[in-house]
This record gives C-alpha cells, sequence and structure tokens, in this order.
C-alpha cells in the first residue's frame, strides 16, 4: 500500500497500489476526481485491498493535488487528454501484468472527471475493463462495441451532471444490452461519497453506495479469482 511506478510494455505510470493480505485478487482501477490523487483515494484503494481486491489509482496529475474548486480546475484545466490517456492505458496493462492480479479483466471505479476516464477506457479498451462503477460522473462516447457491466452512482441534485445528462448515458449504454444499474440518492449532491468534502459528503448514501459497489465487483469479477 504505496506509491509505485507500475510497468508495461506500453509505459510506466506512478499511482497509489493496494494488495489485499492474502497478495492476490482481482484488479481494480481508481479513477481519480479533479482534486487529484489525494489521501481519500489511496484510503479508497485501501479499503478495496481489504475486501480483496488489488487497487490501483494512476496518478494522472503527477503529484498535484487541490483541496479547492479553483485549484481542481485548474488542475483539471491543465491535463493533458492524450498523456493521460496513454497513462490510462499503462495503468491497464501494468495492473495486468502485475503478479498479484488475478486474471487480465479488470474493474474501474471513476469519480467525476474519473467516471469521464472510466467510460473512455470502456470504449478504448472493452476486451479488458468488464465493470464499470460511475460515481456522478458521465460522458459522450460511442458505446457500441463495449462489453462491460455499469454500476452508477448519481446525486439527486447536481450542478455539475443534470438528470437529463444521466439519463441520456443509461440510454446510451442500455443500447447495448448489457449488466446496467443507475442509482440516485435521495437528498445528495455531487461528492456525496467523499468524506473530506464535508460540505457534500452524505454518510448514509456513501455506506449504500459503498456496499453496492464492492457487492457489483465481486459479483462481476468472481470469475478471475476463481482462476488463482
Amino acid at each position: 500500500m504505496a506509491m509505485v511506478d507500475l510497468k508495461s510494455p506500453e509505459g510506466t505510470v506512478s499511482g497509489y497500489l493496494a494488495l489485499p493480505k492474502k497478495g492476490h485478487g482481482p484488479g481494480v482501477l481508481v479513477l481519480h476526481a479533479w482534486w487529484g490523487l489525494n489521501d481519500f483515494f489511496k484510503s479508497l484503494c485501501d479499503h478495496l485491498a481489504k475486501a480483496g481486491f488489488v487497487a490501483f489509482a494512476p496518478d494522472l496529475y503527477h503529484g498535484a493535488t487541490a483541496s479547492t474548486r479553483d485549484g481542481a480546475g485548474h488542475l483539471m484545466s491543465k491535463l493533458d487528454q492524450k498523456e493521460a490517456g496513454g497513462n490510462l492505458v499503462s495503468g491497464v496493462r501494468g495492473l495486468q501484468s502485475h503478479p498479484g492480479v488475478r486474471g487480465k479483466h479488470l474493474g474501474v471505479i471513476g469519480f467525476s472527471m474519473g467516471a469521464f476516464w472510466s467510460l473512455w477506457l470502456a470504449q478504448e479498451l472493452p476486451a479488458d475493463v468488464t465493470a464499470v462503477v460511475l460515481f456522478y460522473g458521465t460522458g459522450d462516447g460511442n458505446y457500441s462495441h463495449i462489453t462491460a457491466a455499469f454500476l452508477g452512482h448519481f446525486a439527486e441534485t447536481d450542478e455539475f451532471e443534470s438528470p437529463a445528462a444521466v439519463r441520456d448515458l443509461e440510454k446510451d449504454l442500455r443500447t447495448r444490452g448489457e449488466d446496467l444499474t443507475f442509482y440516485t440518492y435521495p437528498g445528495t449532491t455531487h461528492w456525496f461519497f467523499e468524506k473530506d468534502r464535508p460540505d457534500a459528503y452524505n454518510a448514509p448514501a456513501a455506506k449504500l453506495a459503498w456496499q453496492r459497489t464492492i457487492r457489483f465487483l465481486t459479483t462481476q469479477l468472481s470469475g478471475e479469482s476463481a482462476r488463482d
């Protein structure tokens, strides 16, 4: 459970890696929100490891983090999209080749900005991404060839994601006929899952979303751990 440089033939990407006590399990990629790879997202990897997964969170900002909206917006605006995409592909390949990861099919969890990138990965690497968890984030794209199952957690009142955007994404993903479940949590706003955002954190909703997430990942990736 530390910062590492994950290597693969596609390249090297820095990020936070957490391993289960048994040392192996299905792989899950954690994609941080616009705040950067802060302590919350690192602790999330630790919790995933306790649940039996090998979790890796790529650091898309190369060590930079922000605690204010203005600071986070500035970091996100400077993000090189091509470089970020390359780092995410390298993260997938690096995680797949890690000796502790069982199976080649991975789960991805994305938060806000990270949810956008999760959808991008599902399109870019459809043979590798089996399960995608979205937290209050959407994105446009061509989902005609995706194969992943999707779980979405959305806020009831969200200044960044309109109900129409969520409905449109759900409609687009449903055309594939794949496993898809979207939840909207009453009384919540954007970032309701993130404990370090006291203005938005909603403990009951976060607990329920976490239970649903672990159940979903366990179900979708159970075939990977069975290959021990």
